[in-house]
């Protein structure tokens, strides 16, 4: 199944988080935080405003991501857990 989100949202993938600290401690699953970092997987054709002129998205499909910690709507793609989020809800790009 493709999903193409609508108007402002994006569709993220987490970016899975280190299994091992750098002191080598391995992080058990039950004390990771979710990342807060992805890859974007696909973007809505943008906003609009009042005067039904187009807002072009600032991100693209492939680009890594850094959101908030509560940001976006857990949903299962494909049999893959992503996010859909508005773009206000991204951080910034990681170059």
């Amino acid at each position: 199944m493709a999903f193409k989100p609508l108007h402002d949202r994006v569709l993220v993938k987490r970016v899975e988080s280190d299994e091992k600290t750098k002191g080598g401690l391995i992080i058990p699953d039950s004390a990771k935080e979710k990342p807060a970092e992805g890859e974007v997987v696909s973007v809505g054709e943008g906003a609009r405003k009042d005067s039904g002129e187009l807002i072009a998205p600032s991100v693209k499909a492939g680009d890594r991501i850094l959101f908030g910690k509560w940001s976006g709507t857990e949903v299962t793609v494909d049999g893959k857990e992503m996010l859909i989020m508005k773009e206000s809800d991204i951080l910034g790009i990681i170059a």
